[in-house]
């Protein structure tokens, strides 16, 4: 089994979860294994799309390729499934809180995942699906380091202001208050 048909029959699993909470699944899904619309630096590990995105009239759902922990993995397929119910009108509003808190997820809920109970019911899927079928790639996360940008800092009120590196070669502008000079403070070279 590929990981796109452990997604699919995973939401045929998760399925009776939302009935349960009043909710049932009715929109037809599409699930893979991708990045988001933000790109592969992004920190959000699932995704939803809405129907009216899609050629096909599908929600569009997409697991983060950087995990590769079964359950991390439905507990994001079922948040996404909560986004499916209602087409993704509601963002993290208060009618996804209702569904995701009524099938056991906790936590604010833009990050929500499933609480103890669910994580139990979550593991028994698992044991019936098997292991997640992928190996979670490792992206690396580049941090540019960027030198503080230069200010300007009247003397006599302390007052600061942020400088535009094109208007650097102007000078330190005048303090607004007392209508002096500003010091010149970090890097002013150009």
């Amino acid at each position: 089994m590929n990981r796109e048909e452990w997604l699919n029959r995973a939401v045929q699993a998760l399925k009776p979860l939302l009935e349960r909470a009043g909710t049932p699944l009715t929109n037809p899904v599409s699930v893979s294994c991708g990045f988001s619309s933000t790109g592969k630096r992004s920190n959000r590990i699932g995704e939803c799309w809405p129907r009216s995105r899609c050629a096909t009239g599908t929600n569009q759902i997409f697991i983060s390729p950087t995990l590769d922990d079964s359950l991390a993995v439905i507990d994001t397929l079922l948040h996404e499934l909560i986004h499916a119910v209602d087409d993704c009108k509601h963002s993290h509003g208060k009618e996804f809180k209702k569904i995701a808190v009524a099938v056991g997820m906790e936590g604010p809920m833009r990050s929500c995942s499933a609480g103890d109970k669910l994580k139990t019911e979550l593991n028994v899927l698992i044991e019936k699906l098997g292991p997640y079928p992928h190996g979670a790639l490792r992206v690396s996360q580049v941090t540019q380091e960027r030198a503080p940008r230069p200010k300007a800092r009247c003397d006599k009120c302390g007052f600061e202001v942020p400088m535009i590196k094109k208007y650097l070669s102007w000078g330190p502008p005048l303090c607004p208050k007392h209508l002096t000079p500003m010091l010149p403070i970090g890097e002013w070279m150009t």
